[in-house]
């Protein structure tokens, strides 16, 4: 039968974002500490802003006993003239015991020393005090504070602490604090710590002095009371739910409550107001039924009072004031235009040069991208070679203009879509400001992509600077560590390519671009392109091996053969047919596939030979569409290399014969490779 347990750790105001951080660790700490001792069992991790708390309803009282045998040094060196010597003393002393006490056992052909004891479980309140410090002490918040004239550091100062057992109050020291039987209510309840008599009452006491320990309860309670707000109004909430988590993380008691602002700032990008309410205010912004934003927004509350109107009224006096800048710094940007002047004296990175520089850099490489991909973004956009060249320029030049902005020194997570918003407003082409909106994107793993192809040269413009000079500069990713997100930068590059179906051969873009940096080992970016593929494609890794064996560099035709390949490899089938195909790329191994490999008709002996090579003739001639259809093909000779090779003796002795059928053989397996090779497949 397991006792309940419960520790509170009470603390001044956490912050919100550390410790959702590592909320998942903090648990996992938790959970090891109990494994390692032996107590294993169900618990809860609960937090408010003011405690972090640890509850179990049935924790074992006491751990297994733990039988042990230990087994010193033979006799021989642990007994000289029948007295024992420093080897048996020492392994004496090991088991806590006088030498007379141990025993013997043979082990190995040889009588050695032993010692069995038994070492009874110790209780949970005796550990207790000890499995705390170490799971406070795992607890890494990123920044932490000593407080007092103390050492020891954590988050916040800890003002108060409850260790209880079943019935049994701990008693433990942490931080110069002693535990206790009180807790803590809201503030705004009351101010003294209350008396809590037992482990079952604790939620409830804190339930009635409005602090909701749960933090999936108050999320809960947030979500509702936002719902209510919506089916009252008709009006959209947008529960984003990063903002969700913290607020549920700083409040006790949260209530959702409506507030309003003037009208007269929706001149203002909707995105500049929702930025101002999420970032600075923690409001939740508010939309009308057609989808536009509503001069409205959400705020929750952590009060305790039956009138909530000041507390509405104090939040939007708050948000005014801000808005207003905003709309300040608009106008303002507008009045200026957009213009570079000024990013020549703003660095990059050292070794690159400033932003000026860089632009310079994308230009060329957008360029150069423009001209090779011209015929598709005339046809998508129906403009002329020339004035698409133009638009692109005029794109890479006005890109980073924004960074001058107000707005954007403002705001800098607006970086890109003030941009947007500026060009349109001043009458550039609309290929233009979209571009300049969508240029950082994808901005993560499953982000949006750019909305066209003019859009996606901007962006992997960018991308390619950004990665060819960091490598230039030796800035390289190394394990880990990858503080310039050249990872998230290639991934990107990979899913533009695919999603408009563009060739990029990933030694000819490079090299395209290589005159733009100092010399540098550009095989370097290639290979961690390549590495990033693999992690980027969703097939069985021995499939990719297999399309990058074949020599194929094309991003795009590597995702097309890689998924053609894997869909046949993946199949119940594949693994019986595969057997042949291995030898086929056995017989080859030696052979030097590049050349000629001539197949001489009148040398075709027996039938099996024949009609293997009318077969492969046939395929080879035959057009396909897809590559699937074509190793469908390929692999379809099974059952005629399986006679081919029951019946025909591949190494002859006849030498014209034995190379007449290798080549035969090795011409199958060539053209394999022309997608994969198959020798790197692992069935």
């Amino acid at each position: 039968m397991g006792l309940a347990l419960l520790v509170e750790i009470g603390v001044e105001e956490l912050p919100a974002v550390p410790l959702l951080r590592i909320e998942k660790k903090i648990e996992k700490s938790w959970r090891d500490i109990l494994r390692k001792r032996s107590f294993e069992s169900d618990f809860e991790f609960l937090y408010t802003p003011r405690r972090l708390v640890l509850r179990h309803d049935s924790i074992p009282e006491v751990q297994p006993d733990i039988r042990q045998e230990l087994v010193g040094p033979p006799l021989d060196i642990a007994l000289k003239d029948g007295e024992a010597t420093a080897a048996g003393m020492g392994f004496a002393k090991k088991c806590g015991v006088d030498f007379e006490e141990l025993g013997r056992i043979v082990k190995g052909n040889r009588e050695c020393l032993y010692y069995k004891r038994e070492i009874p479980g110790r209780r949970i309140e005796e550990l207790l005090p000890e499995m705390v410090k170490e799971w406070i002490s795992s607890m890494n918040f990123g920044k932490m504070m000593r407080w007092g004239e103390r050492e020891e550091e954590f988050i916040r100062p800890v003002r108060w602490l409850q260790l209880r057992v079943g019935e049994l109050s701990v008693d433990m020291e942490l931080f110069g604090i002693r535990s206790w039987t009180k807790s803590y209510l809201h503030r705004m309840v009351s101010s003294e710590a209350v008396e809590i008599e037992n482990i079952s009452d604790y939620e409830k006491i804190l339930e009635d002095g409005k602090v909701i320990l749960s933090p999936s309860a108050r999320r809960e309670r947030i979500v509702s009371q936002i719902a209510e707000i919506e089916s009252q109004t008709a009006l959209k909430v947008e529960l984003d739910e990063e903002l969700l988590c913290e607020i549920t993380a700083i409040t006790e008691y949260p209530t959702a409550l409506m507030g309003s602002f003037d009208e007269a700032f929706l001149e203002l990008p909707p995105e500049v107001i929702i930025v101002s309410m999420k970032e600075h205010q923690r409001y939740f912004p508010v939309f009308d039924a057609e989808g536009g934003l509503a001069p409205r927004f959400v705020v929750v509350s952590n009060a305790v009072t039956e009138d909530f109107s000041k507390v509405i009224a104090g939040n939007e006096r708050v948000l005014r004031p801000r808005l207003s800048d905003a709309l300040f710094f608009y106008r303002n940007d507008l009045r200026r235009g957009l213009h570079t002047d000024g990013l020549e004296k703003i660095q990059f990175i050292d070794g690159l040069g400033t932003l000026a520089d860089k632009i310079e850099r994308e230009r060329n490489i957008a360029l150069r991208l423009t001209g090779i991909y011209m015929d598709r973004l005339e046809e998508e956009s129906g403009r002329s070679a020339l004035e698409i060249e133009k638009l692109m320029e005029r794109a890479v030049t006005l890109a980073k203009a924004d960074l001058l902005s107000e707005m954007v020194y403002e705001f800098t997570e607006l970086q890109g879509l003030m941009g947007y918003y500026y060009a349109k407003a001043l009458g550039e082409d609309p290929l233009i400001y979209n571009a300049i909106a969508q240029q950082y994107r994808p901005e993560g793993e499953n982000a949006e992509l750019p909305e066209s192809l003019f859009s996606s040269i901007l962006a992997l413009s960018i991308k390619l600077d950004t990665l060819m000079g960091l490598f230039s500069v030796g800035k390289i990713p190394t394990g880990s560590r990858d503080p310039f997100a050249l990872r998230r930068a290639v991934n990107g590059i990979i899913r533009i390519v695919l999603k408009y179906d563009i060739p990029f051969e990933i030694g000819t873009i490079l090299s395209l671009m290589r005159d733009q940096y100092d010399e540098f080992d550009i095989e370097m970016v290639e290979k961690f392109i390549i590495e990033r593929i693999y992690k980027s494609f969703d097939a069985n890794p021995s499939v990719i091996s297999a399309v990058l064996s074949s020599g194929e560099r094309d991003i795009n035709e590597i995702a097309k053969k890689v998924s053609s390949l894997d869909d046949i490899v993946t199949t119940d089938s594949f693994r019986e047919i595969f057997t042949t195909f291995k030898r086929v790329a056995n017989i080859s191994s030696d052979m030097d596939i590049t050349k000629e490999l001539h197949i001489d008709e009148s040398l075709l002996k027996e039938e099996e030979e024949k009609r293997l090579y009318l077969e492969f003739r046939k395929i080879e001639d035959e057009e396909y569409a897809e590559y699937k259809e074509r190793l469908q093909r390929l692999f379809s000779l099974k059952d005629t290399l399986d006679a081919f090779f029951d019946n025909v003796l591949v190494n002859s002795e006849d030498e014209k014969l034995r190379r007449n059928r290798r080549n035969l053989v090795a011409s199958i397996y060539r053209a394999f490779r022309e997608i994969a090779d198959i020798k790197e497949i692992s069935a």
